[in-house]
């Protein structure tokens, strides 16, 4: 007979125990599939570490320009995060670099390597809604700058850049991936590290894209049952071909996988049922391909990482079946089918 780890037999008897919604980031599982993410950034300016002296930086009130030595110098990027997914969005762009200059065949000062590379880099992306509410933070290192290849199964928009994605928060809990540079509108501006950063909107600074293959630890997912999808009319009553969606209806889907709530409940425990806590992540839905209103999202009182999505029928989505799919944080999830009419 074969063995059987011990984390297996226990992670089993667990599921069983509290129901398989609480289980599925158990051990060995799948992550979700991957989804693209294009993050376009403004107001980028580079602070570049031209001074050796502290009690300088970031008290010139005026717009700066660099007195930069050859190579290995140091610089900070901080840019502002406006769109993704071509989605109104918040946020800052935020890289730590030391240069290097890696060439294959170096000219007088730059690193030889057997890989090119403009910078050994740490880079935060902190994602919010337009209103100013939080989504998650994504956290990669690697190498950057025009001469650094992209990665192997990168983004095929990524034009260059080998950034590892080694994790994240909020909704973005527990990703990974790899990023890279896409489309550059307008370069950076250069300052020194003496710039006062208060003022960096103050004049253009640069446009560009970062382009981030993402491998999210969960995804949205309609909960389907042995009945089918579980999306009902207003009245919870099932959507069944002998009583259809229509165009302009309201309907309440019942979905898992759509990151934290507002507030917040601790992890494995249910939402309350005594309050009503809304989705933190931006949340979008298609029928047939056709945008959707939300009308609401939340966790639904009572259940462990199950939400309830109230969405309404467009007009022209419907006529023997549609195709419904959930998005959360730009993340999209698959698509069932209902009967429409």
């Amino acid at each position: 007979m074969p063995s059987v780890h011990w984390k297996t037999v226990v992670t089993t008897a667990l599921c069983v125990a509290v129901g398989s919604q609480v289980c599925r980031p158990a051990f060995g599982q799948a992550p979700a599939p991957a989804t693209i993410l294009t993050i376009d950034l403004e107001n980028i300016v580079v602070y570049n570490d031209d001074t050796a002296d502290p009690s300088k930086f970031a008290t010139d009130p005026g717009i700066t320009t660099s007195h930069l030595p050859r190579n290995l110098y140091q610089h900070l990027l901080i840019a502002d995060i406006v769109a993704v997914n071509g989605q109104p969005a918040k946020g800052v762009q935020i890289l730590r670099a030391q240069l290097l200059n890696l060439r294959r065949n170096p000219s007088p000062g730059d690193a030889i390597a057997d890989i090119g590379g403009g910078e050994s880099t740490l880079l935060t992306w902190a994602v919010l809604k337009p209103d100013g509410t939080q989504v998650g933070t994504l956290v990669g290192v690697g190498l950057t700058g025009p001469n650094a290849s992209p990665a192997p199964g990168a983004a095929l928009a990524a034009t260059s850049g080998n950034v590892a994605i080694l994790g994240g928060t909020g909704a973005f809990l527990g990703a990974r991936g790899v990023s890279g540079q896409g489309v550059i509108s307008a370069p950076n501006r250069q300052a020194s590290i003496a710039e006062d950063p208060s003022n960096r909107r103050r004049t253009p600074g640069g446009k560009a894209q970062s382009v981030i293959y993402l491998i999210p630890m969960e995804r949205p997912e309609i909960v389907t049952t042995s009945s089918g999808p579980a999306v009902f009319h207003a009245d919870f009553s099932p959507i069944t071909a002998v009583k259809p969606a229509k165009a302009g209806e309201v309907l309440i889907v019942k979905a898992t996988g759509l990151g934290p709530t507002v507030p917040g409940v601790n992890p494995g425990q249910p939402f309350p049922t005594d309050a009503i806590l809304q989705v933190n992540s931006p949340v979008a839905v298609t029928v047939n391909g056709q945008a959707a209103e939300v009308v609401d999202s939340i966790g639904w009182p009572g259940l462990v990482d199950t939400y309830r999505v109230d969405l309404r029928v467009p007009d022209g989505a419907t006529g023997g079946t549609a195709a419904i799919q959930l998005t959360a944080a730009w993340i999209a999830g698959a698509s069932v089918s209902i009967p429409t009419q």
